[in-house]
């Protein structure tokens, strides 16, 4: 899970010439800009008027390239045969079959050997509408984004299903933003959209190939900092769908308990998906300051002023029942603890459990320099004045306080945290962790940047006794 893919490069717009004709320094001449998956299973009845509505859409409103690849897992009935007939009259069409169930797998088989910059997916019953997948992909042809959703859960959203579906829906995000602290609102919306420089990165880590992909992929990217564009969408439930709720409900509680306990254990190597700033002037570096101490000292001083408010609210509390100093020094303590944790995070970006007990010790010194600066201002104090009151304590600490806050982020970035901590580069001739993915579609590009001559993936035919089971 650790595998080092580098840092994500800044965010662009699609050159217009490149993105519209398939030529320039954007996408090469023939690759399209949007590749859309339909994953199916046992789909032989709704997969062509699918198909052919989706198409035609894109046709009539879409203005750049793109392709429509079904991605047929493992299904039983002839849904592969429609596919390979589909694919042979449509030219923006192509077919697709994994041997293995799991929409999850097919959506990250597909787009891992996808050569298009811009990913997508939906279902195959078409509930949402299409007039939302220009919206839902513009923000990442123009770099703005980097994934983007369809959300039934907005003020303007327009939905028609059954209650039962709707508190089922409501309660799993709600159960998100309580167990992961998810801030997207409609994980389970089968109406995404990926950058495909993202999901290179992205999806070696998402570990589930079911129906828990989804909400997988956009905790970590959101946990890693990645921008996700939400687009308010008209929703009809389909009465047909067979989908097993109670077993596809079981299952993603199961995940939110893995990626859980993933992310509380620092399991996840997150810095890795780093983006840097893109070409905004604000970003850009100032004569004489050194790269990243603008947006450091913003970090640092966010930080530090909810660490002062904690700390003078355990210092009130603590003073209660102990004395100045010992009140002072517990109160310091635990929330030197916080502040380390905090800015090794938020503020020098580094994340995972590398030199996490390392970085803490390294605080506790610089925790004891700032004790050293505040208990002498109360042992000065109280030598000047036996009985002084509590404002005045608490006046001569934050001075005290002030002057350890400057030294406390000088040491952090000279010493705890000196550079970035970046994943890395993988050494000349090391396996490229996404290739496997790649090389299970016959003609896909070998890495995103050097793609083949053949930019629809194929697979040979398949025959299949006809059945029909829950997708």
């Amino acid at each position: 899970m650790r595998t080092s893919l580098g840092d994500l490069p800044a965010r662009q717009h699609l050159p217009v010439t490149a993105a519209a004709h398939g030529t320039g320094t954007g996408p090469r001449a023939g690759t399209p800009v949007l590749d859309v998956v339909i994953p199916v299973y046992n789909e032989e009845d709704d997969l062509e008027p699918c198909v052919r509505r989706l198409h035609a859409h894109l046709s009539d409103t879409f203005p750049y390239p793109f392709r429509i690849t079904v991605a047929d897992n493992a299904s039983t009935d002839l849904t592969s045969a429609v596919a390979k007939a589909l694919a042979a009259e449509l030219p923006e069409v192509a077919s697709f079959r994994l041997e293995q169930k799991g929409r999850g797998r097919a959506l990250r088989t597909v787009w891992t050997a996808s050569d298009a910059p811009v990913l997508a997916y939906m279902d195959v019953d078409l509930s949402t509408d299409l007039n939302a997948l220009l919206p839902l992909v513009a923000p990442l042809i123009s770099g703005h984004s980097d994934l983007a959703i369809g959300s039934r859960l907005t003020r303007s959203s327009r939905v028609v299903r059954g209650a039962r579906r709707e508190f089922i829906s409501r309660a799993y995000n709600l159960i998100l933003r309580g167990s992961l602290a998810a801030r997207f609102s409609d994980a389970q919306c089968g109406f995404k959209a990926i950058r495909g420089d993202v999901a290179q990165r992205l999806l070696p880590m998402v570990e589930d190939t079911g129906w828990f992909f989804d909400t997988e992929m956009l905790v970590l990217a959101e946990r890693a900092g990645l921008r996700i564009h939400e687009v308010p969408v008209d929703w009809v439930d389909d009465p047909d769908s067979s989908v097993d709720v109670v077993r596809t409900a079981a299952e993603d509680l199961r995940g939110v308990w893995r990626v859980g306990r993933a992310l509380a254990t620092g399991q996840l190597a997150l810095d890795r998906l780093r983006r840097p700033f893109g070409d905004d002037p604000r970003d850009r570096e100032l004569n004489g300051v050194p790269p990243g101490l603008a947006r450091q000292l913003v970090g640092f001083g966010a930080v530090g002023a909810l660490s002062t408010l904690v700390y003078l609210a355990l210092y009130f509390l603590f003073r209660l029942g102990l004395g100045a100093q010992s009140a002072n020094a517990l109160a310091l303590l635990l929330s030197a603890l916080g502040n380390t944790a905090a800015n090794r995070r938020l503020t020098f970006g580094v994340r995972g459990r590398d030199r996490a007990m390392r970085h803490q010790a390294q605080g506790l010194v610089v925790f004891a320099i700032g004790l050293a600066l505040t208990s002498g201002s109360l042992a000065a104090l109280h030598a000047a004045t036996p009985h002084p009151g509590h404002t005045t304590e608490l006046a001569a600490l934050i001075a005290a306080n002030l002057a350890a806050t400057v030294l406390r982020f000088l040491l952090f970035r000279a010493w705890l945290f000196p550079g970035p901590y970046d994943a890395p580069t993988p050494a000349p001739g090391a396996a490229d962790p996404t290739a496997d993915a790649r090389a299970a579609v016959p003609g896909a590009a070998p890495n995103p940047a050097a793609p083949t001559s053949d930019p629809r993936p194929t697979t040979p035919d398949a025959t299949a006794p006809r059945t029909r089971s829950a997708r």
